[in-house]
């Protein structure tokens, strides 16, 4: 073996003992962004559902148990129901993978809905 072969013997490994933990926290990072995209899927579902079962006249607990089984884990969940409209707000909490890297991101949604038998 020749001198700058064995000088460059070491190179591999150490490149790899840094590259490594950089992919697991990127891939980390890149399932938690999902996680959260999905979430907030979750909560636009949910709300919706809300909405459209408060709008029809349903009671409120039976409507927060539906919107809880569609709701991310965790999720606050509020339901109003007003004269002229009815409102149903999902929020669900972000990954702790993210919030320990301080992204607040947190995935939410909030629907309307008209009560039946109103013009």
């Amino acid at each position: 073996m020749t001198r700058a072969r064995r000088r460059e013997a070491g190179m591999v490994t150490a490149e790899i003992a840094v590259a490594v933990p950089a992919v697991v926290l990127v891939l980390t990072l890149v399932l938690a962004a999902v996680a959260t995209a999905t979430d907030h899927v979750r909560c636009v579902d949910a709300s919706r559902t809300g909405a459209r079962l408060l709008a029809r006249g349903e009671p409120v607990e039976v409507v927060r148990r539906h919107v809880a089984r569609q709701a991310p884990d965790g999720a606050r969940i509020t339901l109003e129901v007003g004269a002229d409209t009815v409102r149903a707000e999902v929020e669900g909490v972000a990954p702790a993978v993210l919030r320990a890297f301080g992204v607040r991101a947190r995935p939410r949604a909030v629907a309307h809905a008209v009560p039946e038998g109103l013009p």
